[in-house]
């Protein structure tokens, strides 16, 4: 599917610019085929087929695409693997990876069994991927299957050492329908340019590549994403719709760059990977005065739910929308029963685009998902009386204060409005009295004084319960993140027990 999908694209758009590498180079749809090609028939030489797979431990490049297109054209599967990761990450991921072959660079090298090739960047297509290039040759033709792995996409790892999800021709095929109707643009129109928010080995990169090129849209690379950079490219390029993770939005306002940079090309923001708080969204609508959507899934689930553009402006605020066609959502109790209406539980979602499994790990297949084949997110909410889902946050974040369950998205959301405050993270501690009590850890905003904790228990009480309130305070300059740009939780909650860490949360 994939395969078919770049073949016919550099068909359709031949010299149009597909990925501009961080930088600047760039590599056109008709060149995209024909490296993807020459480098098929070699990985086919090597033996990789059906069956087998390539991992990928590479930035942000124009080489991870021609890789990831060349596997699907002999039929192997493409697991991507975060470079972001430390050295004893990327070897565990390796591990669960048993690839074939890996392509790295010199500097992320995994020693081990797995066949490596290392490979020196290059400064243009003609260069690119030299060591595992068959010039002019053309791999044998592949049968249509399906079922046929495609991409291996791991988890952000969050809870243990992350999960590689499966997804077919068949997925990809889905979500590719679900995003752009399966309706080729038109060559002779303008390109739409798009500024890549996620790693490149992210469920969004890898999965919505089809989607990217049915659309003929050009994708611009950063080797690590910045705010100041994001809004460069967005001016440059006329981009419409900005799209990212809440936290990268929420730095592109807070840059000194933003009130002098020309956004007049933008024409919505969409918003998704995290939870997004009222305080963030309102702002992006009062400073951007565009719409705003707000997306929701999760890695193993493929797609999701969202708000429309044209909803109302309530529905992004309170909520993350409700089940995109296709998409059934339901909320259970731990034993995989339905709760009852309003209640809170776990998520679950089932779809098409559901993954085919975990990679090679069939126990953690079955641990995460129901017996009518849902996904177990681990995200806790409810749906409300108008069918949206509202977010309560993770199974293993929520806290046990005195016996009161808290979820701490439902706390940040209140936080995230007093006006000291940039951006807000809520994670338990161990009490002796209390069992757990929750600490705020807040970034402030620039000029903004530090409040005190009894300040923002009071800014929240009105609309909290009192067993919701925080009970800590720590004010950090910013807010770890983990390789995936989303907020590492772990890593608070490791330096809310250690005082090693840091100052003592009052």
């Amino acid at each position: 599917m994939l395969a078919r999908t770049v073949t016919e694209a550099a068909r359709r758009y031949g010299d149009r610019s597909a990925v501009v590498a961080p930088d600047g180079w760039e590599l056109t749809y008709r060149e995209l085929d024909r490296r993807s090609d020459e480098v098929a028939a070699h990985l086919h030489r090597r033996g990789l087929g059906e069956g087998s797979v390539l991992a990928l431990v590479l930035p942000p490049c124009p080489e991870f695409t021609i890789l990831y297109a060349a596997a699907a054209k002999v039929g192997a599967a493409t697991a991507g693997i975060n470079h972001r990761l430390t050295p004893t990450e990327r070897r565990a991921v390796a591990l669960r990876a048993a690839a074939d072959l890996t392509v790295t660079l010199p500097d992320e090298a995994l020693p081990g069994e797995c066949e490596e090739v290392t490979l020196r960047r290059a400064d243009g297509p003609d260069e690119v991927l030299t060591p595992i290039r068959d010039p002019g040759a053309t791999p044998p033709p592949l049968a249509d299957d399906p079922d046929r792995p495609v991409a291996v996409v791991f988890t952000s790892g969050t809870t243990g050492t992350p999960k590689g999800a499966v997804f077919a021709g068949r997925q990809l095929a889905y979500i590719r329908r679900t995003d752009t109707g399966d309706v080729w643009s038109d060559p002779g129109a303008p390109a739409t340019h798009t500024v890549a928010a996620t790693a490149i080995t992210h469920l969004g990169s890898m999965t919505k590549l089809p989607g990217n090129l049915l659309r003929g849209v050009t994708v611009h690379q950063l080797e690590r994403w910045r705010a100041r950079d994001a809004l460069e490219l967005t001016a440059r390029h006329g981009v419409q719709t900005i799209a990212g993770i809440p936290t990268q939005v929420a730095l592109m306002l807070r840059d000194a760059a933003f009130a002098q940079t020309d956004l007049r090309s933008v024409r919505a923001v969409i918003l998704g990977g995290g939870p997004a708080t009222r305080a963030l969204l309102e702002e992006v609508r009062e400073r951007l005065g565009v719409p705003l959507a707000v997306r929701y899934s999760c890695t193993e689930a493929g797609v999701g739910l969202g708000t429309a553009l044209d909803d109302p402006p309530e529905d992004a605020l309170v909520s993350v929308g409700r089940p995109h066609v296709g998409v059934e959502l339901t909320v259970r109790d731990p034993d995989g029963g339905l709760v009852e209406d309003g209640a809170v539980g776990e998520v679950c979602l089932r779809s098409p685009a559901v993954m085919s499994g975990y990679h090679r790990d069939p126990e953690a297949t079955a641990a995460a998902t129901t017996a009518d084949g849902a996904v177990r997110t681990g995200d806790l909410g409810l749906v409300d009386d108008r069918g949206r889902l509202q977010l309560r946050g993770r199974t293993r974040e929520m806290y046990v204060r005195g016996g009161y369950n808290v979820y701490p998205v439902e706390v940040e959301s209140v936080l995230a409005e007093h006006p000291g405050v940039a951006e807000v993270a809520v994670v338990g501690r161990s009490d002796e009295v209390m069992g757990e009590v929750g600490v705020a850890v807040v970034v402030l905003r620039p000029g903004a004084a530090t409040p005190t904790l009894e300040e923002l228990r009071g800014f929240a009480a009105e609309r909290l319960a009192h067993h919701k309130l925080p009970e800590g305070l720590r004010v950090v300059p910013d807010l770890p993140l983990t390789p995936m740009d989303k907020v590492d939780r772990s890593r608070l909650r490791r330096s809310l027990e250690d005082p090693t860490t840091g100052a003592e949360p009052t």
